[in-house]
């Protein structure tokens, strides 16, 4: 069995290390690169709120449901919310729509809530921002697909991993109707980068190997098999923008970790999808604590995510 399983990281090795070969050194420029200013006013509205952004507290999420909706719509050909019930209470989707004249649609996805007692800086004010800026960059843009920015509910304990997650609600919802998804991008924690050597970790100490031991990248998380032709062209406008020094990994289920966000609902209902992430627990040992604050942010490395996300939508064909 150590055999089968060393042989096959050792594959995934091979895979990681001839995609991450494959760079063109240009740096594209963005026609609306992400703004600092917007991105540091938006994670500020975000982390301090009156009350934290958990489950319990359903009058908060809504202010901030409403926050992300009134961005959206400033931008947005359309918005609306998509609401639903859990133990009697109402929890709300946040959509804004771009390119509606396309019939093929693609998801980018962050859920809004947190943890616990916590400002949820990196986890997850930063995928949610990603999307506020997405919203304003996207505005007036000639799309090759529907863009839908939805941010999520719910995502959190304890409802992770259950129907009453938001994005299951969403996924369920464009099976049901059998709505034309080309693929699904969720943004999970995207703001927090070290440069210190053993500033990275892995769910098998193996990976080190091929990844280093900074976590000075960002990470493209996709299946090992059968991703699908979005996540493929996703991932190679994604690294050929040069935004950021990106890592691409293909994860094979047993390995810990890769399906801890809104994609994994999803893949559920046989989307294709990916995960953009700093890597979360791996590196940010903030995780779920109350020191998830905004002073632990890398902004200008976050704004290059964001920039990369961007253009990755706009070449998509």
């Amino acid at each position: 069995m150590k055999l089968i399983l060393f042989a096959g990281l050792f594959v995934i090795g091979i895979v990681v290390l001839f995609c991450s070969g494959r760079k063109n050194k240009t740096v594209q420029k963005s026609p609306v690169p992400a703004d600092t200013t917007l991105v540091k006013k938006h994670l500020t509205a975000l982390t301090q709120t009156l009350q934290f952004r958990n489950h319990k507290n359903v009058d908060q999420l809504n202010a901030v449901a409403d926050y992300i909706q009134q961005t959206f719509h400033t931008y947005s050909h359309s918005t609306e919310f998509q609401e639903y019930k859990v133990d009697g209470k109402v929890y709300k989707n946040v959509i804004g729509s771009f390119g509606t004249e396309n019939k093929k649609r693609i998801i980018i996805g962050a859920h809004y809530d947190v943890c616990g007692d916590q400002q949820g800086a990196d986890d997850n004010a930063t995928g949610v921002t990603a999307l506020l800026e997405l919203a304003r960059m996207l505005k007036g843009q000639k799309l090759n697909y529907r863009v839908d920015l939805v941010a999520y509910t719910l995502e959190e304990p304890p409802y992770f991993r259950t129907e009453n997650m938001g994005s299951y609600i969403h996924a369920k919802y464009l099976k049901d109707n059998e709505i034309d998804v080309y693929g699904m991008a969720s943004v999970e924690m995207i703001g927090y980068f070290k440069d210190e050597k053993g500033s990275q970790n892995f769910p098998i100490d193996i990976l080190s190997w091929i990844y280093g031991d900074k976590g000075d990248f960002i990470t493209l998380v996709k299946k090992l098999s059968g991703a699908g032709p979005f996540v493929g062209n996703f991932i190679d406008h994604f690294k050929a923008s040069n935004q950021i020094k990106t890592e691409t990994f293909p994860a094979p289920k047993f390995v810990g970790g890769i399906d801890y966000s809104d994609h994994l609902n999803y893949w559920k209902f046989d989307f294709p999808a990916l995960m953009i992430t700093d890597t979360s627990f791996f590196r940010n040992k903030n995780y779920h604590k109350p020191t998830d604050t905004l002073e632990t942010l890398d902004i200008q490395r976050m704004t290059k995510v964001i920039d990369a996300i961007f253009l990755s939508i706009i070449h998509l064909r």
